[in-house]
């Protein structure tokens, strides 16, 4: 702790202060803190398994597959000895494109095999009919983190940098006329980028719902061919017989785009999405160039991660439920799921309550509210039944092949599932994930075992402590389901208008009050620069109300206690939640995240606490202190 700092002007300051004055990142990460802390010992975890089932050779089949794995990607020297050989068929079918409708054919192809094309998609339930799934086709195209990075001055080094890291690539893959190709690529990313939503525009769940057939996705981009990039995928015109396109206009645009440009630019656009897919599995010449842009350039970060930890980060990628399965036998004690059982209890229970004491939210509205908070699911620690990966094949020697092997599978198991019942047991991250997610299409709120380790969770920790941290993320995740997005879907998962008009009008205004409050932080490592209130608004929401409801679950799991809850016990529930956003990041890293991550940055996390009473009564808050807020000006939701 900083102790010059008080907590009463700088919660954030007073607990990390002193850690972040003196704390070095590490060499290869972009930012450091109890969250990249927790995936590095995970990672550690992983490696040993991994290395212990390449040494003794496990007696499964998924077991021989994840050393033969890790062992292609460890084997440099083959590796070397290939060089642009597995890549050189892609690269000519790349070279020799004829037109555009061609390219929709071999972008297909691509997309299957782990590459991006000109649009992102992915298979989910659909929003209005959650028991279905449907493919989602959403805006892309772009080798920048964002739009921004395209138009804004303040990257316009940046985007001298990019081409000069194209033109390296092409180089190093024997394309000719780098320099110029590389001009190419960043014009028509421009052209493509002028036709995306801002990244605020995209959180509008009933804006980017629309839902179309085959048919009328054709005429939205008539100038892409539509079968012949679905067939390539792995799929067919039933397939997409209804989809939802995120955002419509952006494929307009993309069709006007596709007609205009030339096409010895667009082969020189697929030429570098084709050599920088590639090049984590080629010679040490790409996978440094590679790294020297996007983790150096872009991220900040001086170092190269260790091969091992490249190696395990692709065989989670590839398997990561076969590792996670002998993770959570090694790492997860039956006693820590029983403890998240009891912890998620109250934490509903204190959301009941809340949502009960509600002013400002009508009976109809609150009994709305009570059906979805019953039908909430919690998954905790590791999924009820593991994926198969019996159809998965690697082979000796070959680690590109097995990278698109890999991605392959993965995409064929999407397509699976149109037409198949919605599956309820799926996990959509790996129990060794330092992470949780709330899910409003099938309104589950999941917690890996990753993240149930201290500083967030302990079975031996001090309750307060955990509910400040795991109880605080709980409520986070929770909370999803009533932000600016969740609140607008059921407790079935479908979206769905079950607010009045003057409670929803009620949840506006409080809503636009925190956007506002968010609009005016300055983060300390980047002067003069600002939150984005309206893009980091639902995770805003979800830390206000989780950190709220966390503090009243933990007094609800002090009911039965005979001893009294005292004022340090509740001022370690907030001491552990600024703890747990303890962070430091490189400052291109830290300026990427502000302008593209729908979170705000940490120390905003932590301090969010300006708004809730019950801190200002642990620490006895006064007008003077820099946390306080006049209580008039408190957010509050739930």
């Amino acid at each position: 702790m900083n102790l010059d700092i008080r907590p009463q002007d700088d919660l954030f300051g007073h607990v990390n202060g002193r850690w972040l004055d003196e704390e070095d990142i590490p060499s290869d990460r972009s930012s450091w803190g109890p969250f990249v802390q927790l995936a590095d010992d995970a990672e550690k975890q992983v490696h040993q398994i991994i290395e212990e089932l390449t040494e003794r050779g496990g007696d499964d089949e998924d077991s021989k597959k994840i050393a033969a794995l890790y062992a292609s990607f460890m084997d440099e020297a083959t590796i070397d000895a290939l060089g642009l050989k597995p890549l050189r068929p892609v690269l000519d079918a790349a070279a020799s494109l004829r037109d555009v409708r061609d390219m929709a054919g071999f972008l297909g192809e691509f997309e299957s095999s782990g590459g991006s094309g000109l649009f992102r998609s992915y298979v989910d339930n659909d929003d209005r009919n959650a028991e279905r799934y449907i493919v989602y086709f959403l805006q892309g195209g772009l080798g920048l983190p964002d739009e921004t990075y395209y138009r804004d001055e303040k990257f316009a080094e940046i985007r001298e940098k990019y081409v000069a890291h194209l033109a390296t690539m092409f180089g190093l893959a024997g394309v000719d006329d780098a320099d110029g190709r590389a001009a190419a690529v960043l014009r028509l990313e421009t052209r493509l980028a002028e036709g995306h939503w801002e990244r605020a525009e995209t959180r509008d769940v009933i804006k980017t719902y629309n839902l179309k057939t085959f048919a009328e996705l054709g005429e939205l981009c008539p100038a892409f061919d539509w079968d012949g990039w679905v067939r390539n995928l792995g799929g067919s015109r039933d397939t997409l017989f209804e989809v939802c396109v995120r955002q419509p206009s952006y494929l307009e645009h993309l069709s006007t785009v596709l007609t205009e440009t030339a096409m010895e630019d667009w082969r020189s656009y697929v030429l570098a999405k084709v050599i920088r897919s590639a090049a984590p599995y080629l010679p040490d010449d790409f996978v440094q160039a590679n790294f020297d842009f996007f983790g150096r350039t872009l991220g900040g970060t001086p170092e190269l991660r260790a091969r091992w930890k490249r190696g395990v980060s692709m065989v989670e990628g590839a398997m990561g439920e076969a590792v996670g399965r002998e993770y959570v036998e090694r790492h997860f004690p039956p006693r820590s799921k029983a403890l998240m059982d009891d912890l998620v209890a109250n934490l509903v229970e204190a959301y009941r309550r809340s949502i009960a004491g509600l002013g400002w939210m009508s009976e109809e509205t609150k009994q709305r509210a009570f059906d979805k908070l019953d039908r909430f699911q919690p998954k905790i620690g590791y999924p009820v039944k593991w994926r198969d990966y019996s159809r998965l094949k690697f082979y000796p020697g070959e680690l590109l092949r097995n990278a698109t092997a890999a991605a392959s599978f993965e995409t064929a198991r999407q397509l699976a599932k149109i037409g198949a019942p919605v599956d309820k047991d799926e996990w959509l991250m790996l129990p060794q994930q330092v992470n949780a997610y709330y899910n409003p299409g099938t309104n589950e709120i999941c917690f890996p075992a990753g993240i149930l380790q201290k500083p967030f969770f302990s079975p031996d920790a001090d309750p307060a402590e955990n509910y400040g941290g795991i109880g605080a993320v709980i409520g986070h995740e929770i909370g999803h389901g009533f932000d600016d997005q969740g609140s607008q879907y059921d407790g079935t998962g479908n979206l769905n208008d079950w607010w009045t008009a003057e409670d929803k009008s009620a949840f506006e205004v409080k809503s636009q009050a925190l956007i506002a409050q968010y609009d005016g932080f300055e983060p300390r490592a980047l002067p003069g620069e600002h939150v984005n209130g309206a893009l980091t608004v639902g995770e805003n929401i979800g830390d206000l109300g989780g950190l709220a409801i966390a503090y009243q679950a933990y007094l609800i799991s002090r009911e039965d206690d005979s001893s009294d809850v005292t004022v340090e016990d509740r001022q370690r529930v907030f001491l552990n939640w600024a703890y747990c956003w303890r962070t430091k990041r490189r400052k291109e890293t830290a300026l990427q995240y502000l302008t593209i991550d729908p979170h705000s940055p940490p120390e905003f996390r932590a301090n969010i606490v300006r708004n809730l009473d019950e801190f200002h009564s642990a620490f006895q808050t006064v007008p003077t202190d820099g946390l306080w807020l006049d209580p008039e000006a408190r957010v509050r939701i739930w």
